[in-house]
């Protein structure tokens, strides 16, 4: 069975991120496909250090939380990463997350991943769009398949603003991401 996981790279419990992963997620589970929820604020995650050991053995020398997380992404057919806006660009959390998934990408578990951003904020304009386009060069270095949200609305992703369990575009947005993964997912695995 096809699995997407939603990761939320926000240090905040029960947030506008995590409404809006969950909202995606729902949207991907009512057409057949696994989800999971993970987020990252109640993880151990430490810094990549740069010395380079992945590159050689494929695994992170730091013992913490990540070993599992990378299990996990590895093992995914598609991957949400999300984010709230901080200074134009993704929390340090997420940023440490996604440096931490180097040995990923000797290996090429990226190849046939769908990948999707989901981004909040305090205002529309507030640098939703720099974040996301932050996540997808992490997702196109690492080798994976980025999809935006899906028309009508068709933009970068997933964006929302302020307290998202009341922005429309949110809920929207996160909707048409999901149906455009799952869409994308369907035709990879030829169902």
């Amino acid at each position: 069975m096809l699995k997407v996981i939603g990761i939320v790279g926000s240090p905040r419990a029960g947030g506008n991120t995590e409404f809006m992963v969950e909202t995606a997620l729902k949207e991907i589970e009512k057409k057949g496909i696994k989800t999971e929820l993970i987020t990252l604020h109640d993880r151990n995650i430490g810094y990549c250090v740069g010395c380079d050991s992945c590159k050689t053995t494929n695994k992170c020398i730091i013992e913490d939380d990540m070993q599992e997380l990378t299990e996990k992404v590895k093992n995914a057919d598609g991957v949400i990463m999300s984010s709230p806006v901080y200074f134009g660009d993704m929390t340090g959390l997420a940023k440490s997350f996604i440096d931490r998934l180097r040995p990923l990408r000797n290996v090429h578990a990226f190849k046939y991943k769908v990948c999707g951003a989901i981004a909040t904020g305090g205002f529309r304009n507030g640098g939703q769009e720099t974040t996301i386009h932050s996540i997808y060069d992490f997702f196109l270095i690492q080798g994976g398949i980025v999809v935006g949200d899906d028309r009508p609305t068709a933009h970068f992703g997933a964006t929302g603003v302020g307290n998202t369990s009341e922005d429309e575009i949110a809920i929207t947005t996160c909707k048409h991401l999901a149906n455009r993964m799952v869409d994308v997912l369907n035709k990879i695995n030829n169902d």
